[in-house]
């Protein structure tokens, strides 16, 4: 029995009869030989960890744009602390934490520089439009390829949980259902740590009748939500929470797009990162032959058209990256002068 198989054997009987088990997952696009020490689910969790989508996402937005704090959010901070929340829920309910983890570290590889401001832009320009979700598919899919393989070849669990962490379809697992509450568990209470932070938001300005039950600091408030998750969803046998504490979270995510998501501070450099996005996209519209060829070449000989070419390109860029093409592109070099 090779130690992939003792793993296996373990996960049957530990795990919820509910729990998506690694040795009956449905498969990935693209046969493999199984790995003999890592689960199926292992396996695609350190694919994503070591994908250079994965690194990027350090220099990536989160709410505030190029904030001057070592403390701030990142994509990436993000993805970390949505995978954490997701394992304890997981853990608890007995479902299988390595397709949690998988699901949740790759769950916004497809995000765009300057977080949901960079993606309405995309969402504008692209003739078929842009969704992070989708994207993210694309990046496992397709964009994180290499001499070994075209994209990640990641199982169909994994994937299915990227595409529909959000958005009205619910995935098929109960592992992919935990995302969902899970990501927004994270992003909820660290935007608001992070609004606080920028003077955005003062904790006192947080609705009374919500602080009662969810409580004030960031660490209450998240294990009020997992609490009433964990429980109601053994009580009820599906991913849930009971209607105090979900009605209250639900309370509190309007009360922060109202406050601080679509605040003017929190948006002030909005209209810059529409500018060069904009710019950018125009300008390899009109010479698609700068992007890269190593982009070029992943599409093998699939079909795909110059606004896919460049929206793959830009929504791949970090912050930093796309400022400093931008600058490279549009900002006038000046001579040096003896």
């Amino acid at each position: 029995m090779t130690i992939r198989e003792r793993s296996e054997a373990l996960e049957k009987k530990i795990l919820s009869p509910r729990a998506c088990l690694s040795s009956k997952t449905k498969g990935r696009q693209v046969w493999e030989e199984p790995c003999d020490m890592r689960t199926d689910f292992q396996r695609d969790r350190d694919r994503i960890i070591h994908s250079k989508a994965f690194r990027r996402l350090k220099h990536k937005t989160q709410v505030f744009i190029s904030p001057e704090g070592d403390h701030y959010r990142t994509r990436l901070t993000h993805t970390l602390e949505v995978s954490q929340i997701a394992r304890t829920m997981a853990r608890a309910l007995q479902l299988n934490e390595d397709l949690v983890e998988a699901i949740a570290l790759g769950h916004d590889l497809g995000h765009t520089p300057f977080g949901h401001s960079g993606e309405k832009v995309l969402n504008d320009l692209h003739p078929q439009g842009f969704r992070h979700n989708d994207h993210s598919l694309r990046v496992v899919d397709l964009l994180e390829s290499s001499s070994k393989r075209q994209g990640l070849n990641l199982t169909y669990e994994v994937r299915e949980g990227i595409k529909k962490h959000t958005g009205p379809d619910l995935p098929q697992t109960y592992e992919g259902q935990l995302i969902r509450y899970a990501d927004r568990f994270a992003y909820i209470n660290h935007d608001i740590d992070d609004a606080v932070r920028a003077q955005v938001l003062r904790l006192e300005d947080l609705p009374k009748d919500l602080v009662e039950i969810l409580g004030v600091g960031h660490s209450q408030r998240i294990n009020s939500m997992i609490r009433s998750l964990v429980k109601s969803s053994l009580d009820q046998g599906k991913i849930t929470m009971d209607q105090e504490v979900g009605g209250a979270t639900q309370r509190l995510r309007a009360f922060m797009f109202e406050t601080v998501y679509f605040n003017p501070k929190a948006k002030s450099e909005e209209e810059k990162i529409s500018h060069i996005l904009r710019e950018l996209y125009h300008y390899y519209k009109k010479h698609i032959d700068k992007i890269p060829n190593h982009l070029v070449g992943v599409y093998g000989d699939g079909d795909y058209t110059d606004d896919d070419l460049i929206v793959d390109y830009i929504a791949g860029m970090s912050d930093k990256f796309a400022l400093h093409v931008w600058q490279k592109i549009f900002v006038p070099k000046f001579w040096a002068l003896d």
